[in-house]
């Protein structure tokens, strides 16, 4: 495997651009109608396509992605430094708290919000 990159999908492009750029502090690399991408790591990206978009390649065989709008289903792990910061800027940029920064037994420091549109973002440290 050479590179990964993990695609959320989106109800608006703009709206959740921003909220990742902010909450990143980072820049897409790139940022086109249909597709903002986030590079996180050398080999590792985040992508934003919209709902309607995607929807015309699943479809007829997979329900419309809006129809899932705040079912968890997976999770973006985020391991960084000072994880409290990035839950609060989370917040503050629309996001929801889930499950305050503790101790969890897997041996991280981790905590979960949800972004605008229902993904679940942990947030962790090593202790």
């Amino acid at each position: 495997m050479k590179e990964v990159e993990f695609v959320l999908y989106v109800a608006d492009q703009e709206k959740s651009k921003y909220f990742y750029e902010q909450l990143l502090g980072i820049n897409p690399c790139l940022d086109v109608p249909g597709m903002t991408e986030f590079e996180l790591t050398a080999t590792t990206k985040l992508g934003i396509m919209p709902e309607n978009g995607i929807a015309r390649i699943l479809s007829p065989k997979m329900p419309h992605p809006k129809n899932g709008n705040g079912i968890p289903r997976c999770e973006v792990y985020l391991k960084v430094e000072k994880a409290e910061e990035f839950i609060k800027k989370g917040i503050e940029l629309g996001g929801k708290m889930i499950s305050e920064l503790e101790h969890r037994d897997w041996g991280d420091k981790v905590g979960y919000i949800s972004d605008p549109d229902g993904h679940v973002i942990a947030f962790a440290e090593k202790i």
